[in-house]
């Protein structure tokens, strides 16, 4: 073939759409191994185009000589990271309350400085919780590695906890939630319940109020419930109706849905046992010091039915008139709810399997103890079916990060709760606050009273319901016991108070953060109706539960 030709061909189309193809195919090549190779990197590979016109300028020379690779991509940038570890100021102050509490107060009598020295690091647990000098599960497997290592605990009696029935089945409930979200369904039965009532904008309210109640005993995380849930649902009805986060038209409609929304949840938490994860650990806690509920789930519902279902049909109506929305009629809020079933098509098999199997774990846990079922091995029944029926895989389970970490931590505390019970810290802790009361003269519901009040309060400085129930729930509850409160009547009141307080700040909950988070309530504003609602959710609780409570019998 002559120098001519071999020219002519050189420069022909199809030697041109060949080369084309392969500085394509090799540019693909570089930056799929480039991202495999660095996937948490941001790199700024040029795109195909960009290699276009030194291509084009390339094949228009008279050279036979074949082109040049591409230049090769810049190198990726040093990798950011946050810098890591303890926070080193609430560090060294959580472990020098420990440090004095064991070294500079002397042990009192009647205690083991084995009991006055896990109590000192339980303290110092308590304090990183506040403090935050770590995450909570990493801070509580510092705490209990301490008590292992301090010779304060032997391995087998720190890691007890970790068998814990009641927290197994808050983690199962977790997963309960994932399917709820991963299957629509929740979503869908809010979305039903706009359909119906939402031609108001208080009536949207009430929707979305009754559709989380009935949700609620069968998705055991109001956090879960939140993000997952209802404020998608939220954020769509208030677009729909102006109500925008940043352009001034936020009260149109959004923050008081938002706002009714998320002080309504805690009576909904407040009315199931399974309606939140903190309500199966006060229950535990109090069996350990001596208080067991029989059927608890019927005489949990049965104690709380009539005080929560009057505040949360007071709520959207006492947040109506004291944060009234700008915008008072939705009436294209029903239509457009029609139009979202419609899309969302028929019930699906998935939601289907859903709808049976918590049909069955609400039957078992309500009926169970009568055939022998406890409610953790429901529980895992139901988990079970959602597996064997692929509307959960294992990997939608190892992916609840939410779970596992609450495994961690509460297992710790719960572990040092029953511990320090059994080296009598929590009685003589308590017999000390009952002699103070009884020098006081209060009568046992004047301390009652008193005790829940304090309880309550002491809530804004904890950033976790769960937390605060690790914490001081089996102390509190001892202190009511001790002051001649009756004992069921002490549990529950404690265990729905927990309930409550979960809308008192933007950081009281894990909902609260998601709902502040959305950016339609002021600060101040979540403060100030935190603690207004925290006074009408007394009263009711205060004046109907104690109607109530007597009629039942509760003392």
């Amino acid at each position: 073939m002559s120098t001519a030709t071999l020219l002519t061909f050189s420069h022909s189309p199809l030697l041109r759409h060949r080369r084309y193809h392969h500085i394509s195919s090799t540019t693909t090549t570089i930056s799929h191994h480039l991202k495999t190779k660095t996937n948490h990197h941001h790199l700024s590979l040029k795109p195909l185009s960009s290699l276009q016109p030194l291509y084009a300028s390339q094949s228009s020379s008279t050279s036979t000589s074949s082109p040049s690779p591409p230049p090769p991509p810049p190198p990726p940038p040093p990798p950011t990271s946050s810098p890591g570890g303890a926070k080193w100021v609430p560090l060294i102050i959580s472990i020098g309350i420990g440090l004095i509490l064991r070294f500079a107060i002397p042990c009192p009598s009647g205690l083991t400085v084995q009991g006055w020295q896990l109590l000192s690091i339980f303290i110092t647990t308590i304090s990183g919780l506040v403090l935050a000098p770590l995450p909570v599960g990493a801070w509580s497997f510092l705490a209990l590695t301490a008590s292992v290592v301090s010779n304060t605990l032997s391995f087998s009696s720190a890691f007890s906890a970790f068998t814990n029935e009641v927290i197994w089945l808050i983690v199962i409930s977790f997963f309960f939630a994932r399917g709820f979200v991963k299957t629509g369904l929740g979503n869908r039965v809010a979305t039903w319940f706009v359909k119906m009532l939402g031609g108001s904008t208080i009536g949207l309210s009430y929707g979305l109020t009754i559709s989380e109640a009935l949700i609620a005993p069968a998705m055991p995380s109001t956090t879960a419930r939140a993000g997952g849930v209802f404020l998608p649902i939220i954020k769509s009805l208030a677009e729909s109706g102006g109500s925008r986060v940043g352009d001034g038209t936020e009260k149109r409609i959004g923050a008081y849905l938002v706002q009714s929304q998320f002080q309504s949840a805690g009576n909904s938490s407040a009315l199931f046992l399974t309606a939140a994860a903190q309500n199966l650990l006060c229950l535990k806690l109090a069996e350990e010091l001596g208080v067991k509920i029989a059927s608890p789930w019927v005489t949990w519902f049965k104690a709380a039915s009539l005080p929560a279902i009057v505040a949360l049909l007071v709520t959207p109506l006492i947040l109506y008139k004291i944060y009234p929305p700008e915008t008072k009629d939705t009436p294209d809020a029903p239509a457009m709810a029609s139009e979202k079933l419609r899309n969302m098509g028929p019930v699906t098999k998935n939601e289907w399997v859903m709808i049976s199997t918590m049909l069955l774990a609400v039957s078992l846990w309500v009926f169970g103890e009568r055939i022998g079922v406890s409610s953790v091995v429901a529980a895992m029944l139901g988990l079970s079916v959602l597996l064997l029926l692929g509307v959960l895989d294992w990997d939608d389970c190892l992916s609840e990060k939410s779970a596992w970490d609450t495994l961690a931590w509460f297992a710790v505390l719960v572990g040092m709760a029953g511990q320090l019970t059994n080296l009598g810290i929590v009685s003589w802790m308590s017999g000390s606050v009952a002699k103070g009361l009884k020098a006081m003269h209060l009568s046992w519901p004047a301390a009652f009273a008193l005790l829940q009040a304090a309880y309550f309060l002491v809530h804004y400085l904890f950033a976790s319901q769960t937390g605060h129930v690790g914490a001081l729930y089996s102390a509190f509850l001892a202190m009511n016991l001790a002051s001649g409160v009756p004992s069921i009547l002490a549990a529950l009141a404690l265990a729905y108070n927990t309930n409550l307080f979960g809308a008192l700040t933007h950081y009281s909950s894990g909902q609260a953060a998601v709902y502040y988070g959305a950016g339609y309530v002021d600060l101040p504003d979540v403060f100030k109706l935190g603690f207004i609602m925290a006074l009408v959710n007394a009263a009711i609780w205060a004046l109907v539960g104690g109607f109530w409570w007597k009629l039942l019998g509760l003392y």
